[in-house]
């Protein structure tokens, strides 16, 4: 993976961003209820960045990167989950992938998102439309997947991952998932909020967090301040005397690899790969759909793979 951009201005802002950007896990209300909460802001800034995206795709996918972050606080080991939405609107849909170690990658089926007016709002609903929303998780120590699937009934991934929440796994949730931009609309602050019932949990106590949830400003204007997270969670969610536990950093990351492509390219069916040496176009460019990294390969690149199918035991390094 290449970033074309890294957030901050100087090293020292980079530093800083990225001790900033973090997954904090809490709990609250008695040891009932946990929560998690996610400072993203340069996760979507560089994935914006490396997708080229305009103000709605980041919107929409920098959601989907909070929701996926905030999904992986349960992750351990070589877990990963992802997020995948098929619809009728012109988001057409995306995928998102999270692991344990905070890392995020994904993208969009549709970009850019078709626009026939400006936008009036940041309601999204219209964009997605009818659509079904899936969680699949990978674990480690599973010989499946297991996948989760829900239909859409807000159009707001937010509303509809506590859909999934409550109607696959049957636990109560809350989320809220925010970018903000600027006037110029660059992204200023990206973050968002997962709240969950543990067994035993009150209903009372639930009712009146739904509601608190609701009145919360946006989060990802919360992230920025410098009392984030622990005066912030004192604050918000006083009388509920929540309680950090721990916290580890999210970024956006793939682990894709020049390598990795020239291996796929060498699993070609013979004849097509011969025809891609001889003919090109070069260079030969693949584009990873998680990061848009390009790679480019040229026909000396092409001609050492072909040759390489050809005869196993003389593996060139080009």
């Amino acid at each position: 993976m290449e970033k074309k951009k890294i957030y901050g201005a100087t090293l020292k802002e980079q530093l800083l961003a990225s001790t900033r950007d973090r997954l904090y896990n809490f709990i609250m209300a008695g040891d009932s209820i946990r929560g998690v909460a996610v400072n993203g802001t340069r996760m979507v800034n560089e994935m914006r960045w490396n997708h080229e995206l305009g103000v709605l795709e980041t919107l929409v996918l920098g959601h989907a990167y909070l929701g996926a972050a905030l999904l992986s606080s349960g992750l351990k080991g070589n877990d990963r989950l992802s997020i995948g939405v098929e619809c009728s609107g012109p988001i057409k849909g995306l995928n998102v992938e999270s692991n344990a170690f905070g890392e995020v990658r994904g993208y969009l089926k549709q970009v850019p998102i078709p626009v026939d007016k400006p936008l009036q709002s940041f309601d999204l609903s219209p964009f997605f439309g009818a659509g079904f929303l899936s969680v699949t998780r990978f674990l480690e120590d599973a010989k499946h997947p297991f996948v989760g699937t829900v239909m859409m009934e807000y159009g707001s991934l937010a509303k509809d991952l506590a859909l999934y929440h409550l109607k696959s796994e049957q636990v109560p949730s809350s989320l809220s998932l925010s970018v903000v931009f600027d006037q110029d609309g660059e992204v200023q602050g990206a973050g968002g909020l997962l709240l969950q019932a543990l067994p035993g949990a009150d209903d009372k106590v639930l009712s009146k967090l739904e509601h608190l949830v609701r009145e919360l400003p946006s989060i990802g204007n919360v992230v920025l301040g410098s009392d984030f997270p622990d005066e912030w969670l004192q604050r918000i969610f006083d009388g509920f005397a929540p309680r950090l536990l721990d916290h580890r950093g999210v970024e956006f990351m793939c682990h894709c690899s020049r390598a990795q492509i020239r291996t796929m390219l060498s699993m070609l069916d013979p004849a097509e790969l011969d025809d891609m040496a001889r003919n090109g176009p070069f260079p030969i460019e693949i584009r990873c759909h998680n990061c848009n990294t390009c790679y480019g390969f040229e026909q000396t690149d092409m001609q050492a793979i072909y040759a390489e199918r050809n005869n196993p035991g003389g593996r060139s390094q080009r």
